[in-house]
């Protein structure tokens, strides 16, 4: 059946034992995180080439949580059929930034390629290293609201509109 998970026969293991294992936890992870938190989510863009060969996604300084998801790098109609090679620099856990490169495209061989799973946290940088491009990159900019402040902001609104409720009823019968 096409587009199905191919499954080993019986009493054989997968090759890459694990990986289903590591996809459970990743989903359980960010399950939990989305019960805790409502995501906000925009969708993003940018093009790479020979005039434009950086892509810089900051956050915004609003101490919430952002997370930006790669979902397509692809090229353009007018990209010649040579190498391109998209790296990304994102801080790593001991604070440098060396860029990796995360697609090798080619027209004739390979002119798209979709992501999943694929998660920076700003400030992210693309790089079209090699190729003239165009390169066109799309995903989605998550944000996440901490529920308890969004919650607390909701019951002020609440609170607010109860206290003109009041002061309205206080002066109908004062007059």
């Amino acid at each position: 059946m096409p587009g199905a998970a191919a499954t080993p026969p019986a009493g054989e293991t997968s090759q890459l034992p694990g990986l289903d294992q590591l996809q459970r936890m990743s989903s359980s992870f960010i399950s939990r995180s989305l019960l805790e938190e409502r995501p906000v989510t925009a969708l993003w863009g940018c093009e790479l080439g020979t005039g434009t060969r950086r892509c810089v996604l900051q956050e915004d300084d609003n101490c919430l949580e952002h997370l930006v998801l790669l979902r397509t790098v692809s090229l353009g109609a007018g990209a010649r059929d040579e190498l391109h090679v998209v790296a990304v620099e994102s801080k790593n856990t001991y604070g440098g930034c060396k860029p990796v490169p995360i697609a090798s495209l080619r027209g004739s061989v390979l002119p798209m390629i979709n992501l999943k799973g694929l998660e920076f946290v700003p400030p992210v940088t693309f790089v079209l290293e090699c190729g003239a491009g165009p390169v066109y990159l799309s995903g989605q900019h998550v944000t996440l609201e901490d529920d308890h402040r969004y919650e607390a902001h909701e019951e002020e609104m609440l609170e607010e509109d109860a206290d003109d409720e009041d002061d309205a009823r206080t002066a109908q019968d004062g007059d």
